[in-house]
C-alpha cells in the first residue's frame, strides 16, 4: 500500500462520487465462456453471438418469442393439491414449492397461452427449467391437459416447448400417473385433426421425453440440446460400453431420424408458422 492507493484514491472516489454499477450487466457464455452484454444478449434471443449455444430461456421469454408481434393471453390453469404425499428430504416439499414460486413467480413448471403464430390460431405450451428444474408433478399434468383442451376448443395447433428433468420425485406415483394423463390429452387433440408440435429444448429428459415429448406429428429441437430418458452415465454403465460423442443431443438424433429437424431459436417462430399452416392445410385437404 502506498499513499496513493491509502490517500489520493479515496479522495478522488469521494470527489467524483460513487457510481453503483449493476452486476447483471453481463452474462458469461457457459460453452464459450465470453462475456456478453445482456441488451444484445436479449436481442438475439439468448443466444451467445460469439459461439451459437442456446442459454436457457424463462418459460414466459419462450412466448414473447413464439406469438406474433409478442401477443398472447395466458390461461390460469387448474388448481392441484400442493403437497399430496407430505413428501419431505432435507427440506418439506411444500417450502420447495413456495420458495419456487416467490422465485420464479410463477404457479408451477409450466406456462400456457394462446394467440397467433404466423397469423394461425395456437395454444402454446412452455415448460419453465426454472421452476424445480421443469419437473413433472400433478399441477404440470393439469396444465397440459388445459392446454390440449384449449386447442380442441379453438380447433387451434398445440405446440409444446419441453424443458425438464423429468418426474417430479416429490409426488411419487401421483407425478408418475401424469404420463398416461398426458398422452390421452394427446390422443384427443390428434382425434379432432388438430395439428401438436413438440419443440425439445434442454433439457428433455425423463418421463417428459417418455410421454408427450416424443408424441408430436413434427419434433423440433434447438441446437445441441440434450435429449433423451436415462442419463448417458447410467446407460454406460448398463450396457458396459462407451458412447458414441454427441449422444443424446439434438443433432446426433436428427442424423439417426428421431427429430424431424433442428432450428435455431431465431428461426423457430417462423418455422413453426410454416409447419402449422403445412399441417393445418393437409388436415383440410383430408377433411374434404
Amino acid at each position: 500500500m502506498t499513499w496513493l492507493t491509502e490517500y489520493v484514491r479515496p479522495k478522488i472516489r469521494t470527489l467524483l462520487g460513487r457510481r453503483e454499477v449493476p452486476d447483471n450487466l453481463w452474462v458469461q457464455c457457459p460453452a464459450c465462456q465470453q462475456m456478453l452484454y445482456h441488451t444484445e444478449l436479449a436481442k438475439n434471443l439468448k443466444v451467445c453471438t460469439h459461439c451459437g449455444h442456446h442459454l436457457r430461456p424463462l418459460a414466459e421469454e419462450r412466448l414473447d418469442w413464439t406469438f406474433d408481434n409478442g401477443e398472447y393471453t395466458r390461461i390460469e390453469l387448474p388448481k392441484v393439491p400442493a403437497d399430496p404425499l407430505r413428501f419431505r428430504d432435507t427440506k418439506r416439499y411444500i417450502d420447495r414449492l413456495r420458495d419456487a414460486r416467490e422465485k420464479t413467480g410463477l404457479d408451477d413448471a409450466i406456462v400456457v397461452a394462446h394467440g397467433t403464430i404466423g397469423g394461425q390460431k395456437a395454444v402454446v405450451a412452455a415448460m419453465a427449467f426454472e421452476f424445480i428444474g421443469g419437473s413433472m408433478g400433478a399441477a404440470v399434468g393439469e396444465g397440459f391437459v388445459a392446454a390440449a383442451r384449449l386447442a380442441i376448443l379453438q380447433q387451434a395447433g398445440f405446440v409444446c416447448y419441453t424443458a425438464s428433468g423429468g418426474a417430479r420425485m416429490m409426488e411419487g406415483a401421483v407425478s408418475l400417473m401424469q404420463l398416461p394423463r398426458t398422452i390421452i390429452a394427446l390422443d384427443m387433440v390428434k382425434a379432432a385433426g388438430l395439428p401438436y408440435i413438440a419443440v425439445l429444448t434442454d433439457p428433455t429428459t425423463g418421463g417428459i421425453s417418455a410421454s408427450f415429448a416424443m408424441l408430436g406429428d413434427i419434433h423440433i429441437a434447438e441446437p445441441n440440446a440434450e435429449i433423451g430418458f436415462a442419463g448417458a452415465r447410467v446407460i454406460e454403465q448398463t450396457v458396459r460400453e462407451k458412447l458414441p460423442e454427441g449422444f443424446q443431443r439434438s443433432e446426433y438424433l436428427l442424423e439417426h431420424g428421431v427429430i424431424d429437424m433442428v432450428v435455431p431459436r431465431p428461426q423457430m417462430a417462423e418455422t413453426l408458422a410454416r409447419v402449422l399452416s403445412l399441417l393445418r392445410r393437409a388436415e383440410l385437404s383430408q377433411a374434404a
